[in-house]
């Protein structure tokens, strides 16, 4: 690993929930969850003010359960309380490394959390602390892509960061094709017109109109994170422009 020194000042990173289950089945893999905070733990040490978003599929999806005929506000409520779990567990694992964060929610929840407010999110950012952003955006249909692109914009992030279980974006799905060809670089309309399912669409827009750039690695290669915000090569970058 090269010693050079961070190139992103303030970076959003969106895990999904299902990126914490490890080997379970259901819930989250302590050891995964351990290993995730250690990474985050060196980039904030690096200067790095650093923001999170994480799902919660993997306790529960709200899509998942209106498909199944929920109520969708109610299923995708339901969602939400999901993410806060999952926040208030990397919270722990990162106060036991001893790093100071913050868990914000979209939705009041104040015996667990403090109340998303944007200028206090920066604040807790300047001063170093990790902030989770919960909830996704308090708003059903939503998903927490689309929170992750949304509270990346309103906190002035210099690049929002995607950790999946593949290694980047790839012209087909790599798991069922292994000579899908993997992107350095794409536009976000070209993400359109391929169809490549990097994330969905309101969260694509949100981040091409706004001029975040997205990177996706894979969440599952130890320091990948890290090198990732020394400048290395990592995973894709998907950007506006030409690649």
């Amino acid at each position: 690993m090269t010693d050079q020194g961070p190139v992103y000042k303030r970076v959003l990173l969106k895990l999904s929930g299902e990126a914490l289950l490890g080997d379970q089945e259901y819930g989250v893999d302590p050891a995964v969850l351990s290993r995730i905070a250690r990474e985050l733990r060196d980039i904030s040490a690096m200067g790095v003010e650093v923001a999170v978003v994480i799902g919660g599929g993997n306790i529960f999806r709200g899509a998942g359960l209106a498909e199944a005929g929920m109520d969708r506000v109610t299923a995708d409520h339901i969602g939400m309380l999901g993410t806060v779990i999952n926040a208030l567990a990397m919270q722990d694992s990162l106060e036991k490394l001893g790093v100071f964060c913050r868990v914000m929610s979209a939705l009041k929840i104040n015996e667990v959390c403090e109340d998303y407010i944007r200028r206090r999110a920066v604040r807790h950012l300047e001063k170093g602390r990790v902030v989770i952003f919960a909830a996704g955006t308090g708003n059903p249909f939503f998903t927490t892509d689309s929170a992750a692109s949304l509270r990346a914009i309103e906190i002035g992030a210099d690049i929002m960061i995607k950790g999946t279980k593949v290694n980047g974006v790839f012209d087909a799905d790599p798991v069922n094709n292994p000579s899908a060809q993997r992107y350095e670089r794409v536009t976000y309309d070209q993400v359109f017109a391929k169809n490549l399912g990097v994330m969905d669409a309101t969260a694509i827009v949100m981040c091409r109109d706004n001029h975040i750039p997205l990177q996706v690695f894979n969440l599952n290669n130890d320091g990948d994170l890290t090198r990732l915000i020394r400048g290395e090569q990592i995973g894709t970058i998907v950007e506006r422009g030409e690649p």
